[in-house]
């Protein structure tokens, strides 16, 4: 069954992408979310204020980890390295039925990503799909090399709200150089299905973005990939600037052009992190990252998930989410986050989009 504009046609036409992409989330949010959130906004505001880990609500953002597998060895990557020392696998709808479940009322925005590629989970697309019927907005992020015709339709057809799709170059040469072992050709292919489908099922869905990783190799094509990005009719185009693990002594990666890079070179010759690392975190008061065997851990930044709060395959979200663990990590980080070595390269406060 093909998802409809969500929303009148007539009106939804006087609107760019960008904003129907925008009422398409504020049409999910009900009472008892809109609650959660000002309970969860409070209680973090509380916490900042009296330097102790007050929370009040539910999570309104989770990152669902479908699978650590990946077809790509992108070189700032744990799972292109195979460098992950947790167990590597793939989601069972199961278990995320039944965490969804717990989730559901309080939750706005599921992220179906964390390490991984997504569609190499055979089930990605069903849990999508069962997700958009609780009414969550739900994003996912890919290298784009199985959208082939049949899942372009089906991830139309999935409800899902929003796809990011990894560009990081706009020739063949550029864009290997990051995503090692990738075809550019398959992402454009992939990125043109689903426009396709998107026109013919009359779907508002999935917002379809260009994300453009900005690294030294690919900077200068920028106006390039906006140019194609317009050509295929995609709905956005996002410049990211880049993580890099060992940035301390540089790094090939690091764009020429300050205002794409993370970093910046201190007096002493060394790289830092323009980050100030201030005792806060807005993002341990409302999201958080669940793996694909259920560990609950803070953010995107545990990648090797060595900070595990809990597993959902023992105890349920509410016990984990107000447990002794987490309150522990919450009072840590309000007290020193530069001593947690998840935070030392965090963007928490960074302008991430260019």
């Amino acid at each position: 069954m093909s998802h409809a504009l969500p929303y009148p046609a007539a009106s939804a036409s006087r609107l760019s992408p960008v904003n129907l992409d925008r009422l398409n989330l504020i049409r999910k949010l009900t009472p008892r979310r809109l609650y959660n959130m000002s309970r969860v906004l409070s209680s973090y505001y509380a916490a900042r204020a009296t330097g102790k880990p007050v929370q009040w609500g539910m999570p309104f953002s989770v990152s669902f980890e479908p699978t650590t597998s990946c077809n790509l060895r992108c070189p700032e990557c744990p799972s292109g390295l195979r460098a992950f020392t947790r167990p590597t696998g793939m989601l069972h709808p199961e278990f995320f039925e039944r965490v969804i479940d717990e989730l559901a009322p309080d939750l706005l925005y599921l992220i179906f990503y964390f390490q991984g590629e997504p569609y190499l989970n055979p089930s990605f697309l069903d849990m999508a799909a069962y997700a958009s019927r609780k009414g969550i907005y739900t994003a996912t992020s890919t290298n784009a090399h199985y959208l082939h015709d049949e899942n372009a339709r089906r991830t139309v057809e999935s409800g899902l709200d929003r796809l990011i799709i990894s560009i990081d170059g706009s020739t063949q040469e550029t864009y290997q150089q990051y995503r090692i072992g990738g075809k550019l050709e398959k992402v454009l292919e992939g990125a043109r299905n689903v426009v396709a489908w998107k026109r013919k099922l009359g779907s508002s869905t999935p917002h379809v973005i260009f994300q453009f990783l900005v690294v030294r190799p690919n900077e200068h094509q920028i106006e390039e990939v906006r140019k194609l990005g317009r050509d295929i009719g995609v709905d956005e185009v996002r410049l990211k600037t880049a993580q890099i693990y060992d940035y301390a002594s540089g790094s090939d990666l690091i764009p020429t052009q300050d205002k794409y890079a993370r970093y910046r070179k201190g007096d002493d010759g060394r790289w830092q992190i323009k980050n100030k690392l201030l005792n806060h975190c807005w993002k341990l008061w409302h999201a958080c990252v669940i793996t694909w065997d259920g560990q609950v851990v803070p953010c995107c930044f545990d990648k090797d998930a060595s900070h595990r709060l809990g597993d959902l395959s023992q105890t349920g979200f509410k016990e984990i989410w107000q447990s002794a663990p987490y309150q522990h990590f919450r009072q840590a980080v309000l007290r020193s986050r530069s001593e947690i070595d998840i935070c030392q390269n965090c963007t928490e406060g960074l302008k991430v989009w260019a």
